[in-house]
């Protein structure tokens, strides 16, 4: 089967890879920093998408919920024969990026030796841009065939596709993926979305293993506020609450059990059938519980090895710790945050449960515990010969004949959870073939996020025939 970007032309596609890298400078040129101060960032973020879509003749509305917040919406239409639409998610909002750390601006959209830098360069306005240029491309084809991209099908389309890039995924996507869900959910409801992180090369000894998002792990936030006495620093003493909180902290951060979920066990399987060696002996060992982080590191790199383990088992980090009034006064209250991140099949309830335990009696007596924030695990259902998933392996093939596509989980949380209370089941994929040694996951909320020119031209048409393929 030959693929749709085949019938553009190289130089369409030229024009169309520039116009990607000025639309993603321009958008890291924006810095809409959640959380924002002030706000107004995502509103500008927002403002700018819905301009691009609309110089290419197709409606877009810019959502904002509260002053300064802003979501852009859009939909392209296909002749409905095809079933529900496509959804094109992704998030505007980016982390804070302090720029004394960095070697580049991280709001320049600088572009250097190959690289092109600034926050939000893969998490994620790298996807916003290929999504944008997506619908640019078809917004083109209907009107190169006499027909108006705002109201009639695009040529070969059988599905719409919707197109929703929303504010504050970064503090849990309540104001933006979770807000449309609620007050305009046709703008999200469809058979199926693409989101970022996933179909990214990951080179382990000579392979390429292309991990796709099928699912990600639940986060949970607890504040645990330990109780202990206060009193002249002169004089110290063991209820000193910093040292309850140092003492629980080491408790917890102990790793747990190892537990192989049924999308993990997918993954292991292929990637040991796809390799051999040194490499197929430690991806083994992992699989079976006995494998080392070391070991798997030094075939692909420390980070994915790391998260790699942290899919392996649920986990827990402590993470903030709030304590103390003055050098010499001992406090007698601290207060420590910790992040949690749970498998398919873990519960809220259990899990303080096993904090309770962890603590021990003695500590567990002067700790209270409160839940902040809680989402459980979500797994998308990829074994669908129908569904998108097998066209998301077939078009990384296609594009990469020594690719190994593989169902993979996400050790973070997206606005995945948001769309699945829609029933829509979200896949990651933003296409990228990084060359060897670099750390993609590193960049994520990292000093000189940068992402690949080459890696967008290559993820570019990748994208392009899966929506062209899913909804044709």
């Amino acid at each position: 089967m030959s693929l749709p970007s085949a019938a553009i032309e190289p130089g369409a596609w030229a024009t169309a890879h520039d116009r990607l890298v000025e639309s993603l400078r321009a958008l890291i040129r924006i810095p809409s920093i959640n959380p924002p101060d002030p706000p107004g960032g995502e509103l500008e973020a927002a403002r700018y998408i819905a301009d691009a879509l609309e110089d290419a003749g197709v409606p877009a509305i810019v959502h904002e919920p509260m002053p300064g917040r802003g979501s852009v919406t859009a939909r392209i239409r296909g002749d409905g024969s095809g079933g529900d639409p496509l959804l094109l998610l992704s998030h505007l909002d980016v982390v804070p990026a302090p720029p004394e750390r960095w070697t580049h601006d991280p709001f320049a959209g600088e572009v250097a030796d190959g690289w092109l830098y600034g926050r939000g360069a893969v998490d994620m306005k790298d996807l916003v841009a290929m999504e944008l240029e997506v619908m640019r491309l078809l917004a083109a084809e209907a009107r190169a065939a006499g027909r108006d991209p705002a109201s009639d099908p695009i040529p070969g389309l059988r599905r719409d596709v919707l197109f929703a890039s929303t504010a504050d995924e970064e503090a849990g996507g309540f104001l933006g993926a979770g807000w449309l869900s609620f007050e305009h959910p046709e703008a999200l409801r469809a058979a199926a979305a693409i989101n970022e992180a996933g179909a990214v090369a990951v080179h382990v000894s000579e392979r390429r293993l292309y991990p796709i998002g099928v699912g990600e792990k639940g986060v949970t936030v607890y504040r645990l506020t330990f109780r202990g006495a206060w009193g002249h620093g002169s004089m110290p003493r063991p209820d000193n609450a910093l040292l309850l909180a140092a003492d629980a902290a080491t408790r917890l951060a102990a790793p747990m059990p190892a537990r192989l979920t049924p999308v993990m066990q997918a993954f292991l399987d292929g990637a040991v059938a796809a390799t051999d060696g040194e490499a197929q002996r430690n991806l083994r060992a992992f699989a079976a519980g006995s494998g080392s982080q070391e070991a798997l590191a030094a075939l692909c790199s420390p980070v994915y090895a790391r998260a790699l383990d942290s899919l392996l088992r649920d986990t827990i980090s402590p993470n903030v710790l709030h304590g103390g009034v003055k050098y010499n006064v001992i406090p007698g209250e601290a207060v420590l945050d910790i992040d949690v991140r749970r498998l398919p099949g873990s519960t809220e309830p259990a899990m303080e449960a096993l904090i309770r335990e962890r603590l021990g009696p003695d500590l567990a007596a002067v700790t209270d515990i409160e839940l902040i924030v809680a989402s459980d695990a979500v797994v998308a259902g990829y074994d669908d010969p129908t569904g998108l998933y097998p066209i998301l392996e077939s078009v990384v093939r296609e594009h990469d004949t020594g690719a190994i596509p593989l169902p993979f989980m996400l050790p973070f949380g997206t606005d995945a959870k948001h769309v699945l209370d829609l029933g829509v089941p979200t896949f990651g994929f933003s296409p990228l073939r990084q060359p060897p040694g670099e750390t993609y996951l590193d960049r994520y909320h990292g000093v000189d996020e940068r992402v690949s020119i080459d890696g967008l031209r290559w993820g570019l048409p990748v994208l392009y025939d899966a929506v062209r393929r899913f909804c044709g």
